[in-house]
């Protein structure tokens, strides 16, 4: 694991923190849900790429899926 991964894989961890809190707060399932994956997925993806790929995507799966 890069250092830039390491990095990356904390701020969406971050994000993530703040996404399922709202989510729970709000009583809205995506965003809950995001925030978990958010949190989780930096553990199991090594590459700096791959991990500010994904990070984006769930991101931005709050704001196209309104449920």
């Amino acid at each position: 694991m890069s250092a830039a991964a390491l990095v990356w894989g904390t701020l969406f961890g971050a994000v993530g923190v703040g996404f399922f809190l709202y989510g729970k707060r709000q009583q809205m399932w995506v965003p809950l849900f995001c925030g978990i994956a958010l949190m989780v997925y930096p553990w199991f993806v090594s590459g700096t790429f791959l991990t500010v790929a994904i990070g984006i995507a769930l991101i931005a799966i709050p704001w196209f899926v309104r449920a």
